[in-house]
């Protein structure tokens, strides 16, 4: 008996010390965190962890010359082979995407 409540009770007390909707817990969390975790989850993939990456025809990102608004444009709607995320990521999201990017660039 007591086996069963570890194996069962151990995923739902991570669940509720890990897991979060957004709902509680993300409102303190500072706009340039909450990119950098949202470029980890949606962009690093194919940009890699500092931008740099360019798999799948992903530019480097730490070398654009782009605009914020440019940008946006471009997470938005997409780009290539890039998908647009307008239907994924809230307004404020992408704005956070964006100004992670920003901050990622390298001066030359």
């Amino acid at each position: 008996m007591k086996r069963i409540l570890i194996i069962i009770g151990s995923p739902v007390l991570l669940f509720f010390a890990c897991g979060s909707n957004g709902a509680s817990g993300d409102e303190g969390r500072h706009p340039k965190d909450k990119g950098a975790q949202l470029f980890s989850m949606h962009c690093s993939l194919c940009h890699g962890k500092d931008g740099g990456l360019g798999l799948n025809g992903a530019k480097d990102l730490r070398r654009s010359q782009l605009t914020a608004a440019e940008m946006k444009a471009i997470v938005l709607n997409g780009k290539g082979a890039m998908m647009p995320y307008k239907n994924a990521l809230t307004p404020a999201e992408i704005d956070a995407v964006v100004a992670h990017v920003r901050s990622m660039r390298v001066n030359e």
